[in-house]
This record gives structure tokens, sequence and C-alpha cells, in this order.
């Protein structure tokens, strides 16, 4: 990979480091790539979430993609898994989501997707990188040749049919609080859930271009939990700002993480079957409690590293159907591509009302441990070094005997700073802080 492309997309403070200019040229080489195989005019769906941004950007990569003689669909403001899903259901040949996620709104990025609704190989995002950087000239039609722009903004209704299609009954009966974080799931996430016929309220829906995530969706729940409880709501439902994830609170307030999510709806699929080799697909940072749930409940659990392309990866070549990351990433790939926040939602919604029971008491299946997360500082050129050091390994060794299978230690190098990252888990804060400490003083004392 260059240093372009980042682990999801092309991400950067918009106007300063992602600017028009080259959202003009990710569009002409991104359309470039994704269509050279195309015996006809290709056609590019675009997207984008609430920011301020996303509107200057979408007009520059418009303009890139309609100068290789491609044809832009552009389908306003919508979810991320929506254009997976849209690219498929339209029969496109490739797709475009320009939104930075969970970040704050300075930030805003850049993601393609190819003509069956994944995010790019990493050859692909290469590819489209060597054309920018050499400042490759590519050949422009004129004339007739060049392409042509078209707004679409209701097709976004056969996402909303599909994803009410997934459930095998309605969700009447059900209260549900929705924090829509001010992003892409403002408008489409209340007209799903009242469609299968939940009785929602709505926070965080009014995006101004300005506000998105600003302490509101997965990335700050304080607000949703005071509400749930003072509400009297039966769940709470977080998106972040572009909706490919979401966090659940349970009717007392507390947060029910990606993991406990995947608990409760991966031991609903084994029950009745659905969970393909009865096996869930997480990466390392996934708790402990998850680990011994799934042990407890006869259930694979097959860790990746670090990223939902990782995990997506592994399920695609294993055919497995239920994945995700403790942030909320949850992958459905019986129904979508990537990440789906509405999708999780609702799936999760559904054992609520199926089994009757509350949320907090089916998240019971899986205890939390406790987690730490310390950053060691050390060069980019030592932050690997740590595997070979005689005195780290003994002192990671010495904490792992003290937890006893109880508790665990993850070391592992930041992929983007100068930092080793120390995470451990145990059933007691106070000790896992301390060792926390113990292990990330010594790596830097070893180390620099």
């Amino acid at each position: 990979m260059g240093n372009l492309f980042g682990t999801d997309g092309v991400r950067g403070i918009a106007n300063a480091e992602l600017t028009g200019n080259l959202a003009f040229k990710l569009g002409q080489a991104g359309a470039y790539v994704l269509t050279k195989e195309t015996h006809r005019q290709p056609k590019i769906l675009v997207a984008r979430d609430t920011r301020i941004s996303g509107l200057m950007l979408e007009s520059a990569l418009v303009s890139g993609i309609c100068s290789m003689g491609a044809k832009a669909i552009c389908i306003g403001v919508v979810p991320t898994p929506a254009v997976a899903f849209l690219i498929r259901e339209l029969g496109l040949d490739a797709g475009v989501m320009i939104s930075a996620s969970h970040n704050p709104v300075e930030f805003n990025g850049i993601k393609f997707f190819n003509n069956a609704g994944y995010k790019l190989r990493d050859e692909l995002e290469d590819e489209i990188e060597a054309l920018i950087k050499d400042n490759t000239s590519l050949d422009l039609p004129i004339g007739a040749a060049i392409g042509t722009w078209e707004l679409k903004e209701n097709v976004v209704d056969l996402y909303v049919d599909y994803l009410c299609n997934t459930l095998p009954s309605d969700l009447e009966g059900l209260r549900v609080l929705l924090d829509c974080a001010n992003g892409a799931s403002s408008k489409v996430a209340p007209l799903v859930l009242r469609k299968l016929g939940a009785e929602i309220e709505v926070i965080h829906n009014k995006p101004n271009g300005l506000n998105i995530n600003q302490k509101c969706g997965s990335t700050h729940m304080g607000d949703l939990s005071r509400q749930v409880v003072g509400r009297k709501m039966q769940v709470g439902i977080a998106f972040d700002g572009d909706a490919d994830r979401c966090l659940a609170v349970d009717e007392n307030g507390h947060i029910v993480d990606g993991d406990q999510i995947m608990s409760i709806v991966g031991l609903d699929m084994k029950n009745d079957d659905k969970l393909v080799n009865d096996t869930i697909v997480a990466t390392v940072m996934s708790n402990l409690g998850f680990k011994i749930m799934c042990d407890e409940n006869n259930i694979n659990l097959e860790c990746t590293q670090v990223g939902d392309r990782y995990v997506l990866e592994n399920m695609l070549q294993n055919h497995y159907n239920l994945g995700g990351e403790q942030s909320g990433h949850v992958i459905f790939l019986d129904y979508n591509t990537t990440g789906d926040g509405l999708l999780t939602a609702i799936q999760l919604l559904y054992v609520i009302k199926k089994t009757g029971k509350t949320l907090s008491d089916l998240a019971s299946v899986m205890k939390l441990y406790p987690q730490v997360l310390k950053n060691a500082k050390v060069t980019n050129q030592k932050k690997y070094f740590y595997k070979k050091d005689a005195d780290i390994q003994e002192l990671i060794k010495q904490a792992e005997n003290e937890f006893c299978g109880k508790g665990r230690v993850l070391i592992r190098p930041s992929g983007t700073e100068p930092l080793v990252r120390v995470m451990i888990e145990g059933e007691d804060q106070s000790t896992i802080n301390a060792w926390a400490d113990k292990i990330s003083q010594l790596i830097e004392d070893k180390l620099n």
C-alpha cells in the first residue's frame, strides 16, 4: 500500500489534505481503473454523508468521473452500506462514498466500491494511487463521449425496503430511541424502524453540515444512555456518521458493544441453524468475555488482525456469514457486503422481540472483562523490537501467568503512529492498570 489510501479509503482534513483537486484526480483514476473493462458507458454511484465539505468534494469527484466518459449517478446523503447494496441492486459498475465515518467534521474521506459492492482490494487501490502519484496522462474523451451526471435521490427507498425484508416479522411493541449522530442515517433510520412498526423517538437527527458526530452517535454514548432511562425506552441505538456501525444501550442505560451484539445475534442464528459452521469472525481486539461466551456455547471464534477488511476477507475465504468488531461494525454477509449499522440494529431488535427478553438480560450471556489500553512511545524504526527483547517478553509472561486464563496481554505496533499499543484484559481493573503501566514503561525504557 502507498500512503494515499489508508485502511478504509482516502481520508484527511477536507480542503487541506483532501482537496477538491485530489478528489478530481481520484474521480478520474478511479473511473479508469474500475471501468476499463467495460464495453459501454460505465455507471458509477456517488453518495455522501452530511459534512459541509461533502458537496464540494462530490462536485470535484463527479467532474473527474465525467471527464473519463463515465456516468455519475448521485444519490445524495445515504449510509455507506446503502451504496454497497445499491451498486448490486442497480447493476452499476462501481460506487463511491464521501465520508469520514465516525471522525470529526473537519475530516472527510473517499471510499471506492467495485461492481459487487465490496471495498477495493489493495492492488486496485495501489493502481489508482500510482496513476495519481505518477501524474499519468489519461486519454480524455471529447464531444458526445464525455460523461454525464444524474441525480437519483429516491433510490434509497430500495435500500429501506430491502432492510425491512431481512426480518421474518415486524418490530411492533418495541420502544426504541435512535441517535443518528446528525449523520447519514438521520432520514433513513427512522423510515426503516417506523416501517417495521417500532415505536420510536429520535435524537441528533438534524444535521447542519457541522454537527456530525458532535457529542452524539456511537462515539459519544452518554446522551443516549441518559435519555433511554429518562424516557423509559426499552433500547437505544446509536449510529456513527455514515451508519456502517451501531452500538446499543439497554433499558438501564448500559452500553452494549459490538462483541455483545454479535453474542446475542450469533447465538440466535446458531439456535436457528443459520450460523454457518457455528462460527463468528472477530478481531484480536475483541473482549476476552466474547471468547469465553463462544467457548461456553460451542461457537467457533476466528480472530483476525484489526480492521473490518480483514474480518471480511476471512469470511469470504471460509464462507462464514457473521463477523465484526467491538466498535459495532458488524457484517451480515447473507445480506450485505460491508458493515451495516441499520441492518445490525434491526437484527438485534428482532431478537429482543422474538425472545421477549430485555436487552440487559440478553447481553448477560457475555461477561464483559475490563480492558485497558496504554500507548508506549517508540520510534517507527524500533516499534517491532519488543518481540525480540527478552526482558519485555519475560514481563508479559509473568502477567499472563498471574491471570491464569482469566486475562490476556495483547501487544501490537500502531499502523499509523510511532507507538506500541499495550492492551490488557482481566477481572480486576486496578490489576490490569498496574500491569499495563509496568509493561508500557518497560517497552519505552528498553526500546528508546
